[in-house]
């Protein structure tokens, strides 16, 4: 069974990834500092799969603490990295703390995984990247446009690090995915998105609103050059997205050398507002809410040309927008049960 070292593992992405690797054959050994986590997405992973991951609690940008921990999963082929913090608009606000966490992370990951020779990478990239597009949808050839935030601006220089750490070390591979929207949970609404304080990301934003747990959705800005004038962006289920690493991974070990970037979303594009009213429709619940001035850091639309993907990886985007929604929203009420 081959070891595989998932850093931000207890997150939303990662726990789903762990789930799709454990299911896939892979043993999986999970890094995070739980600063916007729990280890409850742990037991999670192990009711849907049997097993739980084992769990080395550690922060990225701590390299001695890393360096030991490598050293004693030193047997692992790969390595796929999540640890980042992701709020846009926190990052316009904090920019320092972005680069810090986000690009020291990753650089002592890439240091730790060429000292212990393991040779593989996922690097979790971002839509982010393309900054405003000139043209939509985009694919992996369109130029990028400076980044709206430091968020996006720590995966610009991510993928960069990691394009001149493979080029230096001719033993190392790396797939830089560059994701959209994610959105819904689970199907059993065992794990899903579960953020510390008010939500960053809209879907969850929905769901705890839907609940009564956040008095009205505020949905920034409806003067955007759209068609109905909010934003608009590709919404991809999270069960998909976590398909896509494992299929990156197994690319890599089948032998793929250098380095390979796939966007991964749905090719369809949502506004703010199709997705509240597609939320209504799928569970029979309205969300209040309430339009505000736009946020720092937001691109007009954006949404994804995921050909490549399909024909280097045969890997789809498959769950309809309908079901995704359901397991939010199923996530939600199960994880409303657990606190009360």
């Amino acid at each position: 069974m081959q070891n595989i070292i998932i850093t931000g593992g207890t997150g939303y992405i990662g726990s789903h990834t762990a789930v799709a690797l454990q299911e896939s054959g892979f043993k999986v050994v999970v890094f995070d500092n739980l600063s916007n986590s729990t280890t409850d997405s742990l037991y999670g992973i192990e009711r849907i799969t049997g097993t739980r991951p084992e769990f080395v609690q550690i922060d990225c940008t701590d390299l001695s603490a890393l360096r030991d921990a490598f050293s004693r999963h030193s047997d692992a082929v790969g390595v796929i990295h999540f640890a980042a913090l992701k709020a846009v608009g926190e990052s316009v606000q904090r920019p320092l703390l972005y680069y810090r966490n986000n690009l020291v992370g990753l650089m002592n990951v890439l240091l730790c995984m060429t000292e212990f020779e393991i040779p593989s990478i996922v690097f979790s990239s971002s839509a982010t990247v393309y900054g405003v597009p000139e043209t939509l949808p985009v694919t992996e050839d369109t130029p990028l446009q400076p980044a709206t935030s430091p968020y996006g601006q720590t995966k610009v220089i991510g993928e960069t690090i990691v394009r001149d750490c493979v080029a230096a070390n001719p033993k190392m591979r790396a797939t830089l995915l560059r994701y959209f929207n994610p959105i819904g949970a689970h199907p059993s609404g065992f794990i899903g998105e579960n953020p510390s304080g008010i939500p960053n990301n809209l879907m969850p934003y929905i769901t705890q609103t839907a609940a009564g747990i956040r008095p009205i959705l505020r949905v920034f800005g409806n003067d955007y050059d759209t068609p109905d004038g909010f934003c608009i962006r590709d919404y991809i289920d999270v069960n998909d997205l976590a398909a896509a690493h494992v299929a990156a991974l197994n690319n890599m070990l089948s032998g793929t050398d250098g380095v390979s970037t796939f966007n991964l979303g749905t090719g369809r594009g949502y506004s703010v507002m199709e997705l509240i009213d597609a939320f209504r429709d799928a569970t029979g619940v309205s969300v209040p809410y309430e339009i505000v001035a736009r946020r720092d850091g937001d691109v007009p639309a954006i949404w994804a040309d995921a050909t490549s993907a399909a024909k280097v990886l045969n890997w789809r985007a498959k769950v309809p927008l309908s079901n995704t929604l359901q397991s939010a929203w199923r996530w939600q009420i199960n994880s409303g049960e657990k606190k009360s």
